[in-house]
């Protein structure tokens, strides 16, 4: 009897709905963290709510990555959602916070599988040519869940409960549990499966330990102490972990992986390239609101056209991968992204609002082109057998390199505000609260506004300037990529000679 044939259609479309789910979840859940911390009565735990989540998902992708290698795409996929859609429901049903954190942990362990998982199936049902594409069109999922996402999440909790924020995933984690049952096919692999169980346990130790402490990083009062800890265990089980996988039979992640310098500096350009993207959709709604007193329902569009143009940059790429080596590709998008880096480091605080979009746009097209073409170049550079592996990397690195930036930005814009509280006398921190929200800031003296604002684009203005410096690194980085120049295709070429 014939083995029947994947349904490529109906598997996109469920990984569409995938990517979509864990797209829309963080936000979705940030635009409901207040009335859940009103009725749980756990503003000290709130942004638990939020990290834990990160957390989970950053610790458990470089080991979904290394088991589909293993055992296969569909079971690691149908696995992560099953446990995915048990964490949702019991958020859902959660009581206190502390038992919400606890099923967002959960959730978020699930939610590990979803991206990585997802991206490593385009690559084995589309060819070459037509997977820059596909994960474009896989992409534009994040930018369409950070329009929706408020609104959906407003309306949730108005007509119905923040439970329903949870519950909803329940029905659409069961039709794409369904989708991927009946329509993905893969052989069946027959190797004997060995964990790496040690090595599992360094590596989710270190960066545990590494997100929670940028994590604590980004609190109004830093505990030195308990970063300098997390920062010394993160060294010290990193260390632990390369010194297991470069002995062990089955590592999670090969050392040999490593020793391809285009490939080190395409996920390194991947990380760098993620946290400014931070700077561009964490901190242009706060300067649309804060400074030009732009709606909260509004404010957010200014970043949607890099949303737009990231899916053309995508497109884009499709054709430059068959032709360019990835070191000149990443030039090109790179001068697009640098664009937009300069405009916000320079831009005056009186800039109208209409300028976002162009800048967002021209900086859209850079993300799109970078992101894809990194994943894709990430995929091409390994063996068939490490593509989940290679896949879930470039995850990861661009997970850390958020993780790490947000913290970063954070402080800088701290900072920034600070010192500008400090010279100018009447000006305080309380104020600068409400001036973020343009709903309260009515509430400020006129007069002081003008000083407000130019205080808030002080603080905004040191976190554009360090996202230019790590524009500037990217650069860098990708002029180390020398040696003989192949595309994508002559890689994977080369590698099925070997």
């Amino acid at each position: 009897m014939q083995q029947r044939k994947t349904n490529v259609m109906a598997v996109t479309i469920a990984i569409y709905v995938a990517t979509f789910m864990s797209a829309i979840e963080g936000t979705i859940v940030s635009t409901a963290l207040p009335t859940i911390v009103g009725d749980l009565h756990g503003v000290s735990l709130m942004n638990w709510v939020f990290s834990i989540y990160l957390l989970t998902n950053a610790m458990m992708t470089p080991i979904y990555g290394k088991l589909t290698d293993l055992i296969g795409r569909k079971p690691v996929m149908q696995a992560g959602l099953i446990i995915f859609i048990v964490g949702s429901m019991m958020s859902g049903l959660s009581d206190s916070m502390p038992v919400l954190i606890f099923w967002r942990a959960i959730q978020g362990i699930g939610a590990g599988a979803l991206m990585p998982v997802s991206m490593t199936i385009i690559a084995d049902i589309y060819s070459f040519e037509r997977r820059a594409k596909v994960l474009g069109f896989n992409s534009s999922a994040w930018g369409i869940a950070s329009v929706l996402a408020p609104l959906i999440g407003g309306l949730i909790v108005d007509k119905l409960s923040w439970h329903w924020i949870f519950f909803i995933n329940v029905p659409v984690g069961l039709i794409t549990l369904f989708l991927f049952q009946f329509y993905l096919r893969e052989p069946k692999r027959h190797n004997n499966v060995k964990v790496d169980y040690l090595g599992s346990f360094w590596l989710m130790l270190f960066l545990l330990c590494l997100m929670l402490s940028f994590q604590l990083l980004s609190n109004a009062t830093i505990n030195w102490a308990t970063v300098i800890v997390a920062w010394v265990v993160s060294g010290l089980s990193l260390w632990l972990f390369i010194r297991r996988e470069s002995h062990t039979p089955e590592p999670v992640i090969s050392m040999n992986l490593f020793k391809n310098r285009t490939f080190v500096i395409q996920n390194a350009v991947a990380a760098l390239i993620s946290g400014f993207l931070m700077a561009v959709e964490v901190y242009i709604p706060t300067w649309t609101q804060g400074i030009l007193g732009v709606p909260a329902s509004l404010a957010g569009f200014a970043v949607t056209p890099s949303s737009l143009m990231w899916i053309i940059g995508s497109f884009v790429t499709g054709r430059l991968l068959a032709k360019w080596a990835p070191r000149r590709i990443l030039y090109l998008s790179l001068f697009f992204i640098l664009f937009t880096g300069i405009c916000l480091a320079l831009i005056p605080v009186s800039t109208p609002f209409i300028w976002f979009f162009a800048i967002t746009a021209v900086g859209g097209i850079g993300f799109g082109i970078t992101i894809t073409a990194t994943t894709v170049t990430s995929q091409h550079l390994v063996s068939p057998k490490n593509v989940g592996v290679a896949t879930s990397f470039n995850t990861l690195s661009r997970t850390i390199g958020q993780t790490v930036m947000i913290s970063i930005f954070g402080i800088a814009l701290n900072v920034g505000m600070n010192q500008g509280i400090a010279q100018h006398h009447g000006t305080n921190m309380a104020m600068m609260n409400k001036l973020i929200n343009p709903q309260t800031a009515t509430e400020l003296p006129a007069k002081l506004l003008p000083t407000l604002r130019g205080i808030l684009y002080t603080g905004l203005h040191w976190v554009y300037l360090i996202g230019l410096v790590l524009i500037i690194l990217a650069f860098i980085v990708n002029s180390l990529d020398r040696g003989k120049q192949m595309t994508a295709a002559q890689h994977a070429e080369r590698l099925k000679k070997e």
